[in-house]
């Protein structure tokens, strides 16, 4: 008998992974998975942060520990989420859009309403904040929507 080989993948207009061939499309993905493991990165150093500081209930409240564990599942998250974007999931890239919207909005409430929240963990929030505010402008502006929009899963 004799073995069949494989036909290579033929590549079509509008197929799912033409649209990203676009160097602006490319740069753009890459710019969303460099933020958001940025994030991810900050979230588990500062997690590290608190684990370490424990012991000094002044700098490391329930509060704090709360925060932290929300923060970083949602970067882990959302950083699964920009990896999967980027290999041309819609779903993911509609999660990726709500995640990051959501957790910016929680991250100016943090910073802004004085209360149980140290002023180191305000400081870090705002740096995920910018983080993710980056994230947020890529995956809301006309481009990305507009190669999203175009794709079928």
């Amino acid at each position: 008998m004799a073995q069949l080989a494989a036909a290579p993948r033929q590549t079509v207009a509008g197929d799912r992974f033409d649209r990203f061939d676009d160097q602006r499309t490319r740069a753009a993905l890459r710019a969303v998975r460099l933020l958001t493991g940025g994030y991810l990165t900050l979230s588990v150093l500062t997690m590290a942060a608190v684990v370490l500081l424990r012991g000094h209930p002044s700098l490391v409240t329930s509060a704090v520990w709360t925060r932290t564990t929300i923060v970083t599942v949602s970067a882990v998250l959302t950083f699964a989420f920009a990896a999967a974007t980027a290999r041309g999931s819609r779903g993911a890239f509609r999660r990726l859009r709500i995640v990051s919207t959501v957790m910016v909005v929680a991250i100016v409430v943090i910073v802004a309403i004085p209360g149980d929240f140290p002023l180191w963990l305000k400081v870090e929030q705002g740096v995920c904040g910018l983080l993710l505010l980056g994230v947020v402008r890529l995956v809301r502006g006309r481009h990305l929507r507009g190669v999203f929009a175009a794709t079928a899963e």
